[in-house]
This record gives C-alpha cells, sequence and structure tokens, in this order.
C-alpha cells in the first residue's frame, strides 16, 4: 500500500512540475512577440523539457542527501543505544556491588 501511495504522490509530483514548466515556458515566451507560433512552441516544448529535467535532477540531489542523512542518523541512534545500554549495565554492576558488600552473606 504504502508503495501505491508513494507511486500516486510521483505522479502527482510530476504533473505538478510540468504545469510548472508550461507555466514559466509561456511567461518566457509571452514577451518574444517576434517569435511565430511554431517557433513558440518549440522554445516552450524546450523550455519545458529542461525545466523538468533541472526538477529530476534536484529531486535525485535531494533523495540521495536524505538517504545520507538517514545513514548517519541510524549510525548516531545505534551508538546512543550502545552508551544507554553500557551505562545501564555498568549502574547495575555498580549498584549489585554496593549491594553485596554493604550486605554480607550471613
Amino acid at each position: 500500500m504504502s508503495r501505491f501511495l508513494n507511486d500516486i504522490e510521483g505522479h502527482l509530483l510530476l504533473a505538478a512540475t510540468r504545469e510548472e514548466g508550461r507555466t514559466a515556458a509561456e511567461r518566457f515566451t509571452a514577451p518574444l512577440g517576434w517569435l511565430t507560433d511554431a517557433q513558440r512552441a518549440e522554445v516552450e516544448r524546450r523550455f519545458e523539457a529542461e525545466y523538468l529535467t533541472l526538477a529530476r535532477s534536484s529531486w535525485q540531489r535531494t533523495a540521495a542527501r536524505a538517504g545520507r542523512l538517514r545513514d548517519e542518523y541510524e549510525a548516531a541512534y545505534r551508538g546512543l543505544r550502545r552508551r544507554l545500554l553500557a551505562g545501564w549495565l555498568l549502574g547495575g554492576a555498580v549498584a549489585l556491588s554496593v549491594v553485596v558488600v554493604l550486605c554480607p552473606a550471613r
């Protein structure tokens, strides 16, 4: 189910980015009144394609960075868990030692 939702989210993100690219392309060509309709359509198509390529590249860099951060945080978490366990074990050993020293066997 999670994979399905991720796929839907990806398609929605791609559709939104395509629309942003089309809108940006139209804004870009709007002041270029000397373009013919065919030229304007070609410039807009290329602009949109480049916009999508740049967005995809940005998403890939972001995903790679997120993966590296996840690995770093997981490593830090494992280290903290090990230290906490070591602290509990040391505290338990100290407490047991104090009990043994203060309450000798009869």
